[in-house]
Protein backbone atom coordinates (compact mmCIF):
# COMPACT_ATOMS: atom_id res chain seq x y z
CA UNK A 1 0.00 0.00 0.00
CA UNK A 2 0.87 3.63 -0.47
CA UNK A 3 -0.56 5.52 2.49
CA UNK A 4 -0.82 9.31 2.59
CA UNK A 5 -2.12 12.28 4.52
CA UNK A 6 -3.61 15.01 2.39
CA UNK A 7 -5.16 18.44 2.78
CA UNK A 8 -4.31 21.78 4.41
CA UNK A 9 -1.70 21.90 7.16
CA UNK A 10 -3.18 20.77 10.43
CA UNK A 11 -6.31 19.45 8.75
CA UNK A 12 -4.94 16.48 6.85
CA UNK A 13 -7.10 13.46 6.09
CA UNK A 14 -5.90 9.87 5.64
CA UNK A 15 -5.76 8.40 2.16
CA UNK A 16 -4.18 5.82 -0.06
CA UNK A 17 -2.95 5.70 -3.63
CA UNK A 18 -4.74 3.08 -5.72
CA UNK A 19 -3.28 0.84 -8.42
CA UNK A 20 -3.89 3.56 -11.05
CA UNK A 21 -2.10 6.21 -9.03
CA UNK A 22 -5.32 7.93 -7.94
CA UNK A 23 -5.85 9.31 -4.45
CA UNK A 24 -8.60 7.64 -2.40
CA UNK A 25 -10.10 8.93 0.87
CA UNK A 26 -9.60 6.66 3.89
CA UNK A 27 -11.34 8.91 6.44
CA UNK A 28 -14.45 6.69 6.42
CA UNK A 29 -12.27 3.80 7.64
CA UNK A 30 -9.79 5.46 10.02
CA UNK A 31 -9.74 8.93 11.52
CA UNK A 32 -6.01 9.25 10.89
CA UNK A 33 -3.04 7.14 9.91
CA UNK A 34 -0.99 7.24 13.10
CA UNK A 35 1.21 4.97 15.22
CA UNK A 36 -1.70 2.63 16.02
CA UNK A 37 -2.40 2.11 12.31
CA UNK A 38 1.23 1.20 11.59
CA UNK A 39 1.19 -2.10 13.48
CA UNK A 40 1.36 -5.30 11.43
CA UNK A 41 -2.23 -6.18 12.46
CA UNK A 42 -3.63 -2.78 11.47
CA UNK A 43 -1.75 -2.66 8.18
CA UNK A 44 -3.04 -6.14 7.32
CA UNK A 45 -6.60 -4.97 7.96
CA UNK A 46 -6.11 -1.89 5.78
CA UNK A 47 -4.61 -4.02 3.01
CA UNK A 48 -7.86 -5.98 2.75
CA UNK A 49 -9.83 -2.87 1.77
CA UNK A 50 -10.74 -2.70 -1.90
CA UNK A 51 -9.55 0.77 -3.02
CA UNK A 52 -12.39 0.89 -5.57
CA UNK A 53 -14.83 1.11 -2.65
CA UNK A 54 -13.19 4.30 -1.35
CA UNK A 55 -14.15 7.79 -2.58
CA UNK A 56 -11.86 9.33 -5.17
CA UNK A 57 -10.35 12.66 -4.14
CA UNK A 58 -10.79 15.38 -6.75
CA UNK A 59 -8.13 17.86 -7.75
CA UNK A 60 -4.54 17.91 -6.55
CA UNK A 61 -4.55 18.46 -2.79
CA UNK A 62 -1.44 19.08 -0.76
CA UNK A 63 0.28 16.02 0.74
CA UNK A 64 1.55 16.25 4.31
CA UNK A 65 3.84 13.87 6.18
CA UNK A 66 2.26 10.50 5.25
CA UNK A 67 1.18 9.71 8.79
CA UNK A 68 0.41 11.64 11.95
CA UNK A 69 2.08 11.35 15.35
CA UNK A 70 5.77 10.99 14.45
CA UNK A 71 7.51 10.21 17.72
CA UNK A 72 11.24 10.25 17.02
CA UNK A 73 12.98 11.58 13.91
CA UNK A 74 16.30 9.75 14.08
CA UNK A 75 19.01 10.16 11.45
CA UNK A 76 22.17 8.35 10.41
CA UNK A 77 25.20 10.34 9.26
CA UNK A 78 27.94 9.56 6.74
CA UNK A 79 26.31 6.29 5.74
CA UNK A 80 27.64 6.31 2.17
CA UNK A 81 31.43 6.10 1.93
CA UNK A 82 31.62 8.39 -1.12
CA UNK A 83 29.58 11.04 0.72
CA UNK A 84 31.95 10.78 3.69
CA UNK A 85 34.84 11.33 1.26
CA UNK A 86 33.29 14.45 -0.27
CA UNK A 87 32.68 15.73 3.27
CA UNK A 88 36.33 15.20 4.16
CA UNK A 89 35.37 12.87 7.00
CA UNK A 90 36.30 9.23 7.72
CA UNK A 91 33.88 6.39 7.10
CA UNK A 92 32.39 5.65 10.54
CA UNK A 93 33.10 2.35 12.28
CA UNK A 94 29.67 2.44 13.90
CA UNK A 95 26.53 4.29 12.76
CA UNK A 96 26.54 8.00 13.59
CA UNK A 97 23.17 8.89 15.10
CA UNK A 98 21.59 12.30 15.59
CA UNK A 99 18.07 13.70 15.83
CA UNK A 100 16.07 16.03 13.64
CA UNK A 101 13.51 18.11 15.57
CA UNK A 102 9.88 17.14 15.08
CA UNK A 103 9.27 20.81 14.20
CA UNK A 104 11.41 20.26 11.09
CA UNK A 105 8.77 17.90 9.66
CA UNK A 106 6.83 19.10 6.64
CA UNK A 107 5.08 17.76 3.57
CA UNK A 108 7.00 16.57 0.52
CA UNK A 109 6.17 19.62 -1.60
CA UNK A 110 5.99 22.26 1.13
CA UNK A 111 8.34 25.24 0.96
CA UNK A 112 11.75 24.89 2.59
CA UNK A 113 12.50 28.05 4.52
CA UNK A 114 16.10 29.07 5.06
CA UNK A 115 16.90 29.77 8.71
CA UNK A 116 17.58 33.32 9.81
CA UNK A 117 21.16 34.27 8.78
CA UNK A 118 21.66 30.93 7.03
CA UNK A 119 24.89 30.73 5.05
CA UNK A 120 25.35 27.08 4.12
CA UNK A 121 22.03 25.29 3.79
CA UNK A 122 22.29 22.05 1.81
CA UNK A 123 20.24 19.12 0.46
CA UNK A 124 20.33 15.34 1.09
CA UNK A 125 18.02 12.77 -0.53
CA UNK A 126 17.58 9.84 1.86
CA UNK A 127 15.64 6.64 2.41
CA UNK A 128 13.38 6.86 5.46
CA UNK A 129 12.43 3.81 7.54
CA UNK A 130 9.13 3.97 9.45
CA UNK A 131 8.91 1.77 12.53
CA UNK A 132 5.68 -0.21 12.96
CA UNK A 133 6.10 -1.97 16.29
CA UNK A 134 8.07 -1.54 19.50
CA UNK A 135 11.72 -2.56 19.08
CA UNK A 136 14.18 -3.15 21.92
CA UNK A 137 17.50 -4.94 21.50
CA UNK A 138 16.45 -6.57 18.25
CA UNK A 139 18.84 -8.67 16.18
CA UNK A 140 19.85 -7.74 12.66
CA UNK A 141 18.15 -10.92 11.41
CA UNK A 142 14.81 -9.86 12.95
CA UNK A 143 15.11 -6.09 12.43
CA UNK A 144 13.11 -5.65 9.22
CA UNK A 145 10.10 -7.31 10.86
CA UNK A 146 9.70 -4.09 12.88
CA UNK A 147 9.31 -1.90 9.79
CA UNK A 148 5.92 -0.58 8.70
CA UNK A 149 7.24 0.91 5.49
CA UNK A 150 9.60 3.28 3.72
CA UNK A 151 9.50 6.87 2.46
CA UNK A 152 11.53 9.63 0.85
CA UNK A 153 13.21 12.15 3.17
CA UNK A 154 15.12 15.31 2.30
CA UNK A 155 17.53 15.74 5.20
CA UNK A 156 18.02 19.48 4.64
CA UNK A 157 21.07 20.66 6.61
CA UNK A 158 22.66 23.97 7.55
CA UNK A 159 26.37 23.10 7.36
CA UNK A 160 27.71 26.07 9.32
CA UNK A 161 25.36 25.27 12.20
CA UNK A 162 26.13 21.56 11.89
CA UNK A 163 29.91 21.54 11.52
CA UNK A 164 31.38 24.91 12.47
CA UNK A 165 29.63 25.94 15.66
CA UNK A 166 30.54 23.14 18.05
CA UNK A 167 28.41 20.64 19.89
CA UNK A 168 26.15 18.14 18.16
CA UNK A 169 24.95 18.08 14.57
CA UNK A 170 21.35 18.50 15.71
CA UNK A 171 21.22 22.28 15.49
CA UNK A 172 22.10 22.18 11.79
CA UNK A 173 19.56 19.47 11.07
CA UNK A 174 16.42 20.44 12.95
CA UNK A 175 15.55 23.88 11.56
CA UNK A 176 11.91 24.50 10.66
CA UNK A 177 10.94 22.84 7.33
CA UNK A 178 14.25 20.90 7.18
CA UNK A 179 12.47 17.52 7.19
CA UNK A 180 10.26 17.01 4.14
CA UNK A 181 8.81 13.46 4.27
CA UNK A 182 6.72 11.64 1.68
CA UNK A 183 4.76 11.78 -0.54
CA UNK A 184 3.80 8.27 0.57
CA UNK A 185 4.49 5.69 3.22
CA UNK A 186 5.02 2.56 1.12
CA UNK A 187 4.46 -0.64 3.08
CA UNK A 188 7.05 -3.39 3.11
CA UNK A 189 5.06 -5.73 0.86
CA UNK A 190 5.83 -3.35 -2.03
CA UNK A 191 9.53 -2.91 -1.19
CA UNK A 192 11.01 -6.38 -1.23
CA UNK A 193 14.63 -5.19 -0.94
CA UNK A 194 15.29 -1.78 0.60
CA UNK A 195 18.97 -2.23 -0.28
CA UNK A 196 18.49 -1.83 -4.03
CA UNK A 197 16.62 1.44 -4.55
CA UNK A 198 17.81 4.10 -6.99
CA UNK A 199 17.75 7.65 -5.61
CA UNK A 200 18.36 11.08 -7.08
CA UNK A 201 18.13 14.83 -6.48
CA UNK A 202 18.04 17.75 -8.93
CA UNK A 203 18.58 21.41 -8.11
CA UNK A 204 16.94 23.80 -10.57
CA UNK A 205 16.70 20.97 -13.09
CA UNK A 206 20.37 19.95 -12.84
CA UNK A 207 21.22 16.51 -11.47
CA UNK A 208 23.41 16.67 -8.36
CA UNK A 209 22.81 13.38 -6.56
CA UNK A 210 22.59 9.92 -8.08
CA UNK A 211 22.87 6.85 -5.89
CA UNK A 212 21.49 3.52 -4.77
CA UNK A 213 20.79 2.21 -1.30
CA UNK A 214 22.98 -0.83 -2.00
CA UNK A 215 26.05 1.34 -1.33
CA UNK A 216 25.08 2.13 2.28
CA UNK A 217 27.85 1.50 4.79
CA UNK A 218 25.28 0.16 7.27
CA UNK A 219 22.15 -1.39 5.77
CA UNK A 220 18.61 -0.86 7.08
CA UNK A 221 18.58 -4.00 9.22
CA UNK A 222 21.89 -3.07 10.84
CA UNK A 223 20.68 0.48 11.55
CA UNK A 224 17.46 -0.68 13.23
CA UNK A 225 19.25 -3.32 15.31
CA UNK A 226 21.99 -0.87 16.31
CA UNK A 227 19.62 1.95 17.27
CA UNK A 228 17.50 -0.43 19.32
CA UNK A 229 20.48 -1.14 21.57
CA UNK A 230 20.47 2.47 22.75
CA UNK A 231 16.80 3.44 22.74
CA UNK A 232 13.37 1.90 22.37
CA UNK A 233 12.07 2.37 18.85
CA UNK A 234 8.34 2.97 18.76
CA UNK A 235 5.59 2.86 16.11
CA UNK A 236 5.71 6.15 14.26
CA UNK A 237 9.46 6.67 14.59
CA UNK A 238 11.25 7.68 11.39
CA UNK A 239 14.87 6.75 10.78
CA UNK A 240 16.46 8.54 7.84
CA UNK A 241 19.44 6.55 6.66
CA UNK A 242 22.04 8.82 5.07
CA UNK A 243 22.71 10.32 1.67
CA UNK A 244 24.79 9.45 -1.41
CA UNK A 245 27.37 11.91 -2.80
CA UNK A 246 26.44 15.10 -4.61
CA UNK A 247 25.51 17.45 -1.79
CA UNK A 248 26.21 21.16 -2.16
CA UNK A 249 29.03 21.06 0.38
CA UNK A 250 30.95 18.71 -1.89
CA UNK A 251 30.68 20.73 -5.13
CA UNK A 252 34.12 21.59 -6.57
CA UNK A 253 35.86 23.97 -6.84
CA UNK A 254 33.35 26.00 -4.80
CA UNK A 255 30.49 24.61 -2.68
CA UNK A 256 26.94 25.39 -3.84
CA UNK A 257 24.49 26.15 -1.07
CA UNK A 258 20.76 26.81 -1.19
CA UNK A 259 19.36 30.24 -1.79
CA UNK A 260 15.86 31.67 -2.04
CA UNK A 261 14.32 30.82 -5.40
CA UNK A 262 16.01 27.42 -5.75
CA UNK A 263 13.90 24.35 -6.50
CA UNK A 264 14.83 20.89 -5.22
CA UNK A 265 13.30 17.83 -6.92
CA UNK A 266 14.15 14.40 -5.55
CA UNK A 267 12.94 10.83 -5.46
CA UNK A 268 13.55 7.17 -4.74
CA UNK A 269 12.43 4.26 -6.93
CA UNK A 270 9.03 3.00 -5.79
CA UNK A 271 8.68 5.67 -3.10
CA UNK A 272 7.63 8.71 -5.12
CA UNK A 273 9.03 12.19 -5.65
CA UNK A 274 9.24 15.48 -3.77
CA UNK A 275 9.56 19.08 -4.99
CA UNK A 276 10.41 21.98 -2.72
CA UNK A 277 10.76 25.68 -3.44
CA UNK A 278 13.34 27.36 -1.23
CA UNK A 279 12.24 30.63 0.38
CA UNK A 280 13.93 33.21 2.56
CA UNK A 281 13.39 33.34 6.31
CA UNK A 282 10.00 34.64 7.35
CA UNK A 283 9.15 35.87 10.82
CA UNK A 284 6.64 33.64 12.63
CA UNK A 285 3.06 34.49 11.77
CA UNK A 286 3.90 35.84 8.33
Amino acid sequence: MKLVSYGPKGKEKPGLIDRDGKLRDLSGVVEQIGPDQLSPKSLKALSKIDPDTLPKVKGKPRFGVPFQGVRKFLAIGLNYSDHAAESGLPVPKEPIMFFKADTSLCGPDDEVMLPKDSKKSDWEVELGIVIGKKAQYVSKEEALKYVAGYCVVNDVSEREYQLERGGSWDKGKGCDTFGPVGPWLVTTDEIKNPQDLDMWLDLNGKRFQTGNTKTMVFDCATIISYASQFMTLMPGDIITTGTPPGVGMGVKPKPRFLKAGDVMTLGIAGLGEQKQHVVAYKKPGK
